[in-house]
């Protein structure tokens, strides 16, 4: 199989494979770690496309890296590793101009019912 260019999404497994979530008696990837993450940490968006799976950008792998350093590794709770995060990443929830994934994913799938009433 190709290897994927540096830019593109990645699954869910490809992640927790890249991000060191992986059972080392399975040797499978903890997707569950990932999902429940994602409810943790509103900074985590990934894109949800065709039958919503997820996709992950470089951007959210390296956020979930450094998830994992401040739970794992630094001992933070979630609670003190969310405040990190949106320090470090400059994020006000309150703002207006922050587009959530649930709002891409409706304009996605509002472009593919285009598309395929033009096919």
């Amino acid at each position: 199989m190709a290897e994927k260019e540096i830019s593109a999404l990645k699954t869910i497994s490809e992640v927790a494979k890249e991000v060191g979530l992986v059972d080392e008696l399975t040797g499978k990837a903890k997707t569950h770690v990932i999902r429940f993450w994602e409810k943790k940490f509103k900074l985590l968006k990934p894109s949800l496309i065709l039958n919503r799976h997820r996709y992950y950008s470089n951007k959210e792998i390296q956020i979930l890296k450094k998830i994992k350093d401040l739970l794992k590794n630094k001992g933070l709770t979630i609670k003190g590793a969310n405040k990190v995060l949106e320090t470090e990443y400059n994020v006000d929830y309150n703002k207006s101009n922050n587009i959530n994934a649930h709002t891409k994913v409706k304009n996605i799938k509002k472009i593919i019912k285009e598309i395929k009433k033009i096919i």
